[in-house]
């Protein structure tokens, strides 16, 4: 346990002086004050509750909250993270990055202190634990994801459930009949995370609208996953000529297992992902896409929260129009 007098000796000063930087009942220079600062920073002191802010001031410091679960793309994350950072530097804060799976405790944590000004919250679920904690927080927040009832948030994300039925209505265009998704893991939709159940409601909308026969399928994250996935599809729907793929880890090996069963791509199967543009440009066959804008979204959840820090109201939706990009693996279906 890091104490007030650990805090003092590691910036130079009296206890009594930390306290007052705490609490703000004398005034404090402001070199002194930065001192206390990243003294608090640096070894996670947590001050009492009743003291919990500095003086008022800012810490210049933002919370980045990504539980690395399981079935999570990790690259795609962090292509996500890195723009968060590099954005907060442009605007002279620093981000402290959480990754821990530990709910509401991991929130308090760093709001019942001054480590952060702010956070930013990823990996939302439809219904999320830590969302009565982030409305009732005296801090400003910004969610990357939509949960079930937004109200009272700020969200930002890709319209995901549109994608999913931009994916679909594409291949409904080149004549296809007989088309499947090809998921997340499946403890990605055990936990309810936002994305992916909504570009499963847009594939299955979308496919019912234009009478399409549609088929789910989650899948692991692993080449072997991908074979039984593709092997498991052609049993089901023999006629399938269109495949939607939201799992960027499978993408190659999936379009792999499905030459090896006979297929080419895309003489006799289109193939479609929701992946970032460089993963679907780079592949052998290059992929039609819809883009995962993570770049765009790191920015623009840094701006919302930078806006409401100044007291600048903001939008409490932002959802991202998806784009679908065509390459070479989507051609109208062959005549049966």
């Amino acid at each position: 346990m890091v104490r007030i007098t650990d805090v003092a000796r590691h910036a130079g000063v009296s206890p009594s002086t930390v306290s007052y930087a705490l609490s703000g009942k004398r005034p404090i220079s402001a070199q002194t004050r930065r001192r206390v600062e990243a003294a608090v920073r640096e070894l996670g002191y947590r001050p009492h509750a009743g003291a919990r802010s500095l003086a008022g001031s800012r810490s210049n410091v933002l919370a980045l909250v990504i539980p690395l679960r399981t079935g999570i793309h990790v690259p795609v994350v962090m292509r996500c993270a890195v723009s968060v950072v590099t954005t907060a530097r442009r605007h002279d804060h620093d981000v402290l990055l959480l990754t821990q799976e530990e709910g509401e405790d991991g929130l308090r944590r760093v709001t019942d202190t001054a480590l952060v000004d702010a956070l930013i919250v990823m990996d939302v679920q439809l219904h999320d634990p830590r969302l009565p904690l982030l409305r009732a927080l005296g801090r400003p927040s910004v969610l990357i994801g939509f949960p079930r009832e937004p109200e009272g948030l700020t969200c930002v994300d890709l319209d995901f459930r549109a994608a999913g039925e931009l994916c679909v209505e594409r291949l409904a265009r080149l004549g296809h009949r007989v088309v499947a998704l090809v998921g997340s893991p499946p403890e990605v939709y055990v936990r309810g995370t936002a994305f992916a159940q909504r570009v499963v409601q847009g594939f299955t909308a979308a496919a019912d609208r234009g009478g399409l026969a549609s088929r789910v399928h989650p899948c692991e994250a692993t080449p072997a996953a991908a074979r039984r996935v593709a092997e498991q599809l052609l049993r089901e729907q023999p006629a399938l000529t269109g495949v939607v793929v939201h799992n960027e880890a499978v993408l190659e090996p999936l379009i792999e297992a499905f030459e090896q069963l006979g297929l080419r791509v895309p003489g006799d199967l289109s193939v479609i992902a929701i992946c970032p543009d460089e993963t679907a440009a780079a592949l052998r066959v290059p992929v039609t896409s819809v883009a995962l804008p993570s770049a765009e979204l790191g920015e623009r959840a840094v701006d919302l929260l930078m806006r409401k820090l100044t007291g600048t109201g903001v939008p409490e939706a932002t959802l991202l129009t998806p784009r679908l990009t065509e390459r070479a693996s989507t051609a109208p279906r062959s005549a049966p």
